[in-house]
């Protein structure tokens, strides 16, 4: 039996757009072939039921796999995938209670790999009794596996377990390099709307942390309790491994099935060979005679934000990160573990890239560490208990943010710059797709929007380099984004004449070879695909999506040129405010379809508006006020209403929540939140901490096109957006600071160390690194330029605690310095103060819990263009200035030479 079979995916649904692929889907004749193969699984000879104290289960009776696993109280909803039972009823897919396994005699050198799910065979019942529900030989249906596997469906605390016991009954020694229990959950939604994905479906991630890892699986909408699979015994979690082997079709609404894998040697010798996996890869030897019990247990959290509370009454080790785990070089961790025995032993994977330092233990018996980065790059911390439980921690050690952005704004100004004055398609100056790995710019691609400079894939580069402005304003920058702008944005990605004058077309790029002279397209490259755009379609104008990252555009232009002096100097303020506002006008007006939707960088519009009252632009206000509450009129009378042009997404809820708080419709801003909170998980592990799904977006802006869990792509930092927004009206939730800090600076795990940006990191263990082209990486980045902030805490467990920011106690005062890449936002919990600098930063806050008074130490980088720093605080928080006055826009005008202010509350 081969090692691992290929992906298979029906091409035709990776390379259509995704309403026409939906549509194809149902027609697909895929399951139409599967019903000619014999079933195997037995589900018309029935099943046995068993009742536990919050969960019901229903085994098969010929193959003792789950035919149902559902909530006590709520027997419509099924964690399997129930309505999927009679199609996957043969060979080769997966089911809950199968296992694959890897073996080779210990002389051997060739590993030989069996799946319970190839070739079924009717398992031989066992006698139970105490605890055991049901008992089962499966050894058939392994076909010739040396071992005797049998598996057991057990009660252990009210709670259901899944037991294997391997028994080598051969007289050779035999070493187990791979063992995987495929984790069969419904996360399948072909076929449903939104409303039926939420009622049925589940998402689930996995915190890949060896004795201490577990799965999470959540609703969609994020309500009621989270199932936790936990190890039970010898069960680690060691990688986490996409079952490539399963036929079910992968698509935009199925990213496919995992295993949870206790073993990886095996795979990691071969189909994962010279890739740095999260965990050092195990076997086992087992001899003749001996065995060996791996078990699984099952339990529920009775929320997505108890999930640790859980943890702790289950016993197992607790981690927080604070602010997680992605370690800037300037800025140290803290690490909180909570398990019933001490800390044994602590390593770290390479070694010397942490260092930890013990603090103190909290009241409620936490042990505290002080974790600091030393070595750019990804490092793995160790635990060991005195009961010899073993725990891992995945870091990411980064550059200081301030650096992070620094390299991106050159890069992307550099290595992405396009010139070339012949340029056919007309996109010459620009900031351009790249290929780090062939280290070139894409200037053809068979997706016409890669080269196209619209669409996400497109945009995004100079889209993340127009907003790296609103943090480090860059005069060299600045002067090839003006050009940029004048040449190229405006007047050719966005039309210039004519009724159309603010619409935006899907691509520059285009293929017509009878336009062209021969030669001007790419021989190798295969352009007989529907993404090779005619010009026709690169010029519709009628995908609203395209817009907000041209209204962003203006709208930093209009910031740099009202909040500075002579940094932009091609056009006055009032221009570049208007065309962002005619932008957004436009995208209602001419692309009303996709309109319905919620938009990536939605938020933009919400934005445009704030300062167009602040401005005093009233009639443009209120005219774009009125067209959005059209838009979220239209979502408080749907039940669930962030849809998108995919049948699932994660990419409109940014909008909806920030325009459903915005009118008052707290209800549809709570819902939206809840669903964040389903696909957006806190781990100790920073790919996935903090990582919103998305999981076809390799398809559609990769250079590696797969269908697969992406690590911080651009909804990361997109959905931190409402996250921290509503923390900031509930800061004792410090759930939602930690998903959302962890979200905001995914915009900056990926970033290499000369400042390329890819669109996301690859989680399959064959891969476990950086795509290999920039993708649509910018609209994450977006999300990390307007959110990004230092949040400072007093935690009732932890203390003090700063994210983004370096923490000091001093004589009773609260110091901090500011960390983040602009300076420009601090949020402090403790008085519910969000402080904000339209020009200038604040390099240090210091905070006197006693008398309230806050002293913040300013400046300004640029003195010759920052003539006055800027400083906003939020409304109805009782601080202010005394010595200086506020212009029209409500801020405080304070001059570039001043250095340090005091706040002070009404009434001091």
């Amino acid at each position: 039996m081969s090692m691992r079979n290929a992906l298979k995916i029906p091409f035709i649904l990776l390379l259509l757009q995704a309403p026409i692929a939906q549509q194809l889907y149902a027609q697909n004749p895929f399951w139409e072939n599967v019903k000619k193969q014999p079933a195997t699984l037995g589900v018309e000879n029935g099943s046995t039921n068993f009742s536990l104290s919050a969960l019901n289960i229903s085994l098969l009776k010929t193959s003792q796999t789950a035919a149902s696993l559902k909530l006590k109280n709520d027997q419509h909803f099924d964690y399997t995938p129930d309505e999927l039972l009679t199609k996957r009823d043969r060979d080769q897919f997966y089911h809950l209670g199968d296992i694959t396994l890897a073996l080779r005699t210990v002389d051997g050198t060739s590993w030989t790999t069996y799946s319970s799910a190839t070739v079924r065979k009717p398992v031989t019942p066992m006698k139970t009794s105490g605890k055991t529900l049901a008992a089962a030989d499966i050894t058939a249906s392994l076909g010739d596996v040396p071992l005797q596997v049998t598996r057991y469906w057990e009660e252990s605390g009210g709670n259901l377990c899944l037991r294997f016991v391997l028994k080598n009954k051969s007289k050779q020694s035999y070493e187990i390099g791979g063992l995987g229990i495929p984790m069969i959950f419904n996360n399948n939604m072909d076929w449903k709307s939104l409303d039926s994905a939420h009622a049925d479906n589940v998402f689930f991630d996995p915190y890949i942390g060896k004795d201490a890892g577990y799965l999470q699986v959540n609703r969609l909408h994020g309500k009621g309790p989270s199932l936790l699979v936990l190890p039970h015994e010898n069960a680690a979690f060691e990688a986490y491994t996409p079952l490539n082997s399963d036929p079910t079709p992968r698509s935009i609404t199925f990213e496919g099935f995992h295993e949870w894998t206790i073993h990886s040697k095996a795979y990691a010798e071969h189909e994962w060979k010279g890739v740095e996996q999260w965990n050092e890869p195990s076997s086992v030897v087992l001899n003749p005679g001996e065995s060996k019990s791996y078990a699984l247990r099952f339990v529920l959290a009775p929320s997505i934000k108890q999930i640790e509370e859980e943890l702790v009454r289950q016993e197992r080790p607790v981690a927080v990160g604070a602010p997680g785990y992605l370690v800037p070089l300037d800025n140290p961790a803290k690490l909180f573990l909570k398990y019933g025995k001490k800390v044994k032993d602590m390593e770290v994977y390479p070694a010397g890239a942490l260092t930890l330092e013990n603090l103190p233990q909290t009241a409620g018996k936490w042990s505290s560490y002080l974790v600091k980065g030393n070595t750019w790059g990804r490092a793995r911390l160790k635990i060991t208990y005195d009961d010899g439980l073993v725990q891992t921690i995945q870091y990411k050690v980064i550059k200081p943010e301030q650096e992070v952005v620094k390299d991106l704004g050159h890069f992307l100004t550099t290595s992405q710059w396009y010139e070339n004055p012949n340029d056919p398609f007309g996109r010459s100056p620009s900031v351009i797709t790249y290929d780090y790995e062939t280290k070139t710019p894409v200037t053809q691609h068979r997706n016409a929007w890669f080269a196209g400079l619209s669409d996400e894939a497109g945009a995004a580069s100079w889209l993340a380099a127009m907003m790296k402005q609103l943090l480090q304003p860059n005069v060299e920058e600045i002067n090839k984004l003006n050009r940029f702008a004048k040449e190229t944005l405006f007047g050719r990605i966005q039309h210039k004449d004519g009724e159309n004058k603010y619409a935006v077309v899907k691509s520059l790029f285009y293929y017509e070879p009878d336009s062209f002279p021969k030669g001007t397209y790419s021989d190798s490259i295969n352009y007989k695909t529907w993404a090779a755009w005619p010009k026709k379609e690169a010029d519709n104008i009628g995908r609203s999506y395209n817009y907000p990252h041209v209204a962003a555009a203006h709208w930093v232009l209009y910031r740099l040129a009202r909040n500075y002096k002579q940094l932009v100097a091609e056009e006055n303020w009032q221009t570049y405010l208007d065309r962002a506002f005619q932008t957004t006008v436009a995208m209602v007006e001419k692309a009303p379809h996709y309109a319905q939707f919620g938009q990536m960088e939605g938020s933009i519009f919400l934005l445009i508006l704030f300062d167009l009252k602040k401005e005093g632009l009233t009639e443009a206000a209120q005219k774009l006020e009125d067209l959005m509450k059209q838009r979220a009129l239209h979502w408080k009378t749907l039940n669930y209403p962030f849809g998108s042009e995919m049948p699932w997404d994660s990419t409109g809820q940014e909008e909806v929540y920030v325009w459903s708080k915005y009118f008052g419709f707290d209800e549809k801003a709570q819902v939206t939140l809840n669903a964040i909170l389903a696909y957006m998980p806190t781990v100790p592990h920073w790919g996935y901490n903090g990582s919103a799904r998305r999981y076809w977006d390799f398809v559609y802006g990769g250079k590696l096109a797969r269908i697969e869990r992406q690590i911080h792509h651009y909804g990361s930092a997109l959905n931190a957006i409402p996250v921290l927004a509503d923390y900031r009206e509930h800061p004792d939730d410090f759930y939602l600071l930690r998903i959302g800090h962890a979200g905001m600076m995914g915009a900056l795990a990926n970033v290499t160390q000369d400042g390329f940006a890819p669109g996301a990191f690859h989680s399959y263990p064959s891969t476990l690194a950086n795509d290999g082209i920039s993708g649509d990486y910018g609209s994450g980045f977006y999300g990390y330029a307007v959110n990004s902030g230092t949040y400072i805490i007093k935690h009732p467990e932890f203390g003090w605690l700063s994210f983004s920011g370096k923490l000091s106690e001093n004589q009773g005062k609260i110091n901090v310095a500011i960390t983040t890449a602009a300076k420009a936002r601090v949020f402090l919990a403790e008085e519910k103060l969000w402080l904000t600098m339209d020009a200038g930063e604040i390099t240090a806050l210091t905070y006197d819990p006693k008398s309230k008074e806050i002293e913040l130490s300013l400046q300004t980088l640029n003195p010759t263009f920052t003539p006055n720093l800027l400083l906003n605080i939020a409304e109805n928080r009782g601080y202010r200035l005394k010595e200086f006055e506020k212009d029209q826009q409500g801020r405080y005008v304070i001059p570039n030479t001043t250095t340090t202010i005091k706040l002070v509350k009404d009434g001091k």
